[in-house]
């Protein structure tokens, strides 16, 4: 069987490895959830001072989409503080449609531009200058967590997310 399997793979029928979800999506919102998780510079750092601007909540809310896809594939990220550390605990489908600016944060650029902005082409002070990543929240927090939004900026590039858009 798992020759069969195998010669199916290599002749192009059969595919052994999953399909990439659109970036952006849904599911693709759940494996940067874990690629977050997996990021002390995220994790740590943000534990500081940014996720205590939470409006008592414990948590900060996230949402982001591709601009070229359109708004109704917004997808959210829940960051909550946990043991010390920023968490995300949820990302999916948007459970918060209404965003608190003065703590939570809206983020949309093209494809293309968080395509670049994963890769490391450039980090979020040149994507935010030059219109690359258009973004509402609390700006004064933002400048000061650079470091770590580079960070957030790179999961473009480490989970995988196909060009077609959310549905």
């Amino acid at each position: 069987m798992r020759m069969i399997s195998f010669f199916l793979a290599t002749a192009g029928l059969v595919s052994l490895s999953a399909q990439a979800a659109p970036l952006m999506s849904a599911e693709w919102a759940t494996q940067a959830c874990q690629s977050w998780n997996g990021n002390p510079v995220l994790t740590d750092e943000l534990a500081e001072k940014w996720i205590k601007n939470d409006k008592g909540r414990g948590y900060k809310v996230m949402h982001m989409y591709r601009t070229d896809c359109g708004e109704a594939g917004k997808v959210e990220m829940t960051i909550s503080a946990k043991n010390g550390k920023a968490i995300c605990t949820y990302a999916g489908k948007v459970q918060h449609s209404e965003l608190d600016l003065a703590s939570d944060y809206l983020m949309h650029a093209e494809t293309k531009r968080w395509k670049e902005m994963g890769a490391g082409e450039y980090g979020p002070m040149r994507a935010m200058m030059f219109g690359r990543l258009k973004f509402e929240g609390p700006k004064g927090e933002a400048m000061r967590v650079m470091g770590p939004f580079e960070q957030f900026l790179l999961i473009p590039g480490k989970v995988p997310g196909d060009d077609s858009c959310p549905k």
